[in-house]
């Protein structure tokens, strides 16, 4: 097989994600006959992990089983490994998420199970005047940081607030202090080493508190803080302002499903891609028609949000409609087939 279907329902429980919307239910998988006044928060599209596997579609097999009987087919230079490390979710923000930030793999504060967490995030629809909270703001100081966090200050008022479209597109590195503003959705490709677990550090969550169901609550609890480490691992000799944005985001504009059947790479290796990443390779794929995509050299997600596409190759056609991922095999050439798609392609660097 050159692809596979995963299975679509790989959500996580809203009291992990108290911020959801519904936009994932009612947008993406409302052929799954589920409540959208459900919330849901992430859904874990392509993930080889214990704590949310995939699993594929009409099989009992999970990512991680696949990738032990497929081997270098599927994994390709991430064979020795012995899994994959990419990770992509469908993620909702009917609230802002916390104030977060993720450390390097080098960082001495993580044990030998832990690992960094590099990140990006394309946007697929955001409200009126709705934005991510990204890097710091200019007067922004490790002592105004601590002093705002141990006075249950205003933490907001030190990040650079960045509205968002269709389209937009960023690479978030170690060291980036970030927040997903309230009403962005997003598909979010990101790394998490195999056999550890991605380490957040948060440093504010608005002065919020829950009941155990994830809703809020003056009576319920805050969500545990990690202050010492989340400054820490911040790099606050960072570019800030424009230098900043310009280094990590690209405005790709709205996908046009009618126009020809174009993949835009969107950040990579060097000279690959208009913004360098060392972990990250992600493109878009977006227009009808056919198109030919050759053998990667890593395990792909292909990641539908519109429209469908098939994937033709030596084991037949596998449709991904919307709202769905597919894997991808590192060592397949494929071609892409569709009458209107907007998709997303991710793999490791």
């Amino acid at each position: 097989m050159h692809a596979w279907l995963l299975a679509p329902d790989n959500f996580t429980p809203p009291a992990r994600t108290p911020w959801g919307g519904r936009a994932i239910v009612a947008r993406y998988k409302s052929d799954l006959g589920l409540d959208p006044a459900v919330p849901v928060g992430e859904s874990w599209e392509l993930s080889a992990g214990p704590e949310f596997p995939s699993r594929l579609a009409g099989d009992p097999r999970t990512l991680s089983d696949l990738a032990r009987d497929e081997g270098d087919a599927l994994l390709g230079d991430e064979l020795p490994r012995g899994n994959t490390s990419l990770l992509v979710k469908l993620l909702d923000a009917a609230d802002n998420l916390s104030v977060q930030i993720h450390p390097a793999d080098d960082y001495a504060g993580l044990t030998g199970d832990e690992s960094g967490k590099p990140e990006s995030w394309y946007v697929l629809d955001a409200d009126e005047g709705a934005g991510l909270y990204l890097g710091l703001a200019p007067h922004a100081t490790p002592e105004t940081m601590r002093a705002a966090l141990e006075s249950d200050g205003d933490v907001a008022s030190l990040l650079a607030f960045v509205p968002v479209s269709p389209g937009d597109f960023f690479v978030v590195e170690a060291g980036t202090a970030h927040a997903i503003g309230r009403g962005v959705t997003l598909v979010e490709p990101q790394i998490v080493r195999p056999g550890r677990r991605g380490v957040t550090y948060r440093y504010w969550d608005w002065n919020r508190r829950y009941d155990a169901t994830g809703n809020a609550s003056p009576d319920g609890a805050a969500r545990p803080l990690h202050v010492d480490h989340a400054l820490a691992v911040t790099d606050w000799n960072r570019p800030r302002g424009a230098a900043f944005l310009d280094s990590i985001r690209v405005r790709a504009g709205r996908a046009d499903l009618a126009a020809p059947l174009t993949l835009t790479a969107l950040c990579g290796p060097a000279l690959r891609a208009p913004i360098t990443s060392r972990d990250l390779d992600v493109a878009r794929l977006a227009g009808r028609g056919s198109l030919a995509l050759e053998a990667h050299g890593r395990l792909r997600a292909v990641t539908v949000v519109d429209g469908a596409l098939t994937l033709r190759g030596d084991g037949g056609d596998v449709i991904v409609p919307r709202g769905r991922t597919a894997v991808l095999a590192a060592r397949a050439s494929v071609t892409v087939v569709s009458d209107g798609v907007h998709a997303v392609l991710s793999s490791v660097a």
